[in-house]
């Protein structure tokens, strides 16, 4: 697997970990990569890439509409809905949009021919340069319950874009949104802070990527020596390999707060995430390859 086949997706239990900060930066490092954004609920990777967009693509569902004058209220299609996405009220046939899942199920049952689909708009992807790094960001419109649809349009994107190695931001947790940003990615790379709380968001995401049989590794974030980590004890009792750790850092923290790629601002930065993501690759083609 050469670097260039390689997707690496980059995930952590909560937000403000230094996720983004981890997947921009080892981004930045090649002018030829890919850096996609799929915490679409609150996409940021942009503020600190700062690319010219192109225009945005909608991401469109289809949602049932009824055509009352064919409903008879058989409940044909209430009782084939798993997600409750339907309810017969009296004679009137309801339709929750918001927990649809756009299966179209629905309109295959029904008897009379009664419903049909409409699309809806449920948010949008753009993509953009900076510095040869191609930035690909989604935003879920505000009261959507669900941004798997942008997740897949913007995995969509890196279909078409073989050729780059890339870096998805994952959203926080651990719940489907993460599950779906990670299903086609080649190698995981958790991010964990140092205490105890972020020892516990780092054991849910190990046991995700554990479930999904996924290659990873663990960087350390904000980390104060001579301190007490207990997210390192985590890894070490769990056989997780460490391939960074990053400082509990003024100078970072500051450059970070100013929304800049510290990659491009420092060089003791560049070299410290250089070294990152040279152990990365290292682990991540090793594995690929079978050894031990």
């Amino acid at each position: 697997m050469r670097n260039n086949d390689l997707t690496i997706a980059v995930l952590s239990g909560k937000g403000g970990t230094g996720k983004t900060l981890v997947s921009v930066n080892l981004a930045a490092l090649l002018p030829d990569s890919t850096y996609i954004d799929c915490d679409v609920e609150e996409p940021d990777g942009h503020l600190f890439f700062k690319p010219v967009f192109g225009t945005s693509v909608p991401v469109m569902v289809k949602t049932p509409q009824v055509d009352e004058n064919r409903c008879t209220g058989c409940h044909a299609c209430v009782d084939f809905c798993k997600f409750n996405a339907l309810a017969l009220i009296g004679s009137t046939l309801m339709v929750f949009n918001e927990i649809c899942h756009s299966c179209g199920g629905c309109v295959l049952v029904c008897p009379r021919k009664a419903l049909s689909e409409k699309e809806r708009m449920v948010g949008f992807v753009r993509e953009g340069i900076s510095r040869g790094v191609q930035v690909v960001t989604g935003t879920m419109n505000i009261g959507e319950s669900s941004g798997v649809p942008i997740i897949e349009a913007e995995l969509r994107i890196k279909e078409k874009n073989i050729n780059n190695l890339t870096f998805i931001d994952c959203p926080p947790g651990s719940a489907c949104l993460v599950r779906k940003s990670i299903q086609e990615a080649d190698y995981c790379l958790l991010v964990a802070e140092p205490t105890v709380f972020g020892a516990h968001n780092l054991a849910m995401v190990y046991a995700l990527v554990s479930s999904l049989h996924k290659r990873f590794s663990l960087v350390l974030n904000k980390c104060l020596g001579g301190e007490e980590n207990p997210s390192e004890v985590f890894a070490i009792e769990h056989q997780i390999p460490i391939v960074g750790r990053i400082p509990f850092d003024s100078e970072l923290g500051l450059l970070n707060s100013e929304a800049k790629v510290v990659v491009w601002e420092s060089e003791k930065y560049r070299q410290l995430f250089s070294s990152i993501l040279t152990t990365v690759l290292r682990e991540a083609h090793h594995e690929a390859t079978g050894n031990s």
